[in-house]
């Protein structure tokens, strides 16, 4: 698919004295797709069409990687037997899930819509190979867990796309990911990273879920933010 992005910003971008800032309407896109992004579990029937799809997947192959090694696949879900294989796997884990938590908390846990596998049109996994591109790539030899780093970078990207494209992406992390390995028979040494779920919506939430419900909240920027090392205040 061309790539019409890079393109269609090709006159836009850049200026003099070294502000290279998009103008302020594209910039105020990206931090609206960042703020108003979602974790959705609840799907509308409608279909993605195949078009937005491939936009979004095309977002998602832009990330940046360690050495360009692109470690990431995609595959993308629609036959509903399969979506029927994955929510079995899911079944089973969530019920050893809601093990852990007991009173209050365990009854909040069983009311939470935690998964739209089924309602969601579009189901995609992401992989990540962690061999692509062989033993030496560039920047990953001290840390070859950028790799895996790589794809979640592609998953963020796909979340953001997603959002300006006005479709819910849900991630399911609760599956046994050999199990779901198997069910789309993915090869070893292919790690499973995620599994999504991508449809449009009634209405995207105000604020995330879990904290609309008290669950838990975000945490201000100051209370995770160092200046210079471990615990360095600004201005020290």
């Amino acid at each position: 698919m061309p790539d019409k992005t890079d393109h269609d910003l090709g006159g836009m971008v850049g200026g003099s004295n070294g502000n290279h800032a998009f103008p302020d309407p594209l910039k105020q896109g990206v931090y609206e797709a960042i703020y108003r992004r979602r974790d959705i579990r609840r799907f509308l029937p409608d279909p993605i069409p195949e078009e937005i799809l491939l936009r979004i997947l095309n977002a998602g192959h832009q990330a940046g990687s360690v050495g360009l090694m692109q470690p990431w696949n995609f595959v993308v879900i629609q036959d509903r037997s399969i979506k029927a294989k994955i929510k079995s796997i899911f079944l089973e884990c969530n019920r050893a899930a809601a093990e852990v938590y007991a009173g209050e908390r365990r009854a909040m846990y069983d009311g939470l819509k935690l998964e739209g596998l089924a309602e969601a049109p579009i189901n995609l996994c992401v992989t990540c190979d962690p061999i692509r591109k062989g033993p030496a790539v560039l920047g990953r030899r001290t840390m070859p867990e950028t790799a895996l780093y790589s794809t979640v970078c592609a998953i963020q990207n796909l979340w953001l796309a997603a959002r300006a494209e006005g479709i819910g992406m849900g991630w399911v992390s609760i599956l046994d990911p050999k199990e779901v390995k198997a069910a789309l028979s993915i090869p070893d040494p292919i790690v499973l990273v995620a599994y999504l779920c991508l449809g449009y919506v009634e209405s995207f939430p105000e604020i995330p879920v879990l904290e609309k419900i008290g669950w838990e909240k975000r945490f201000p920027l100051e209370k995770v933010l160092y200046w210079n090392y471990w615990g360095g205040s600004q201005g020290e």
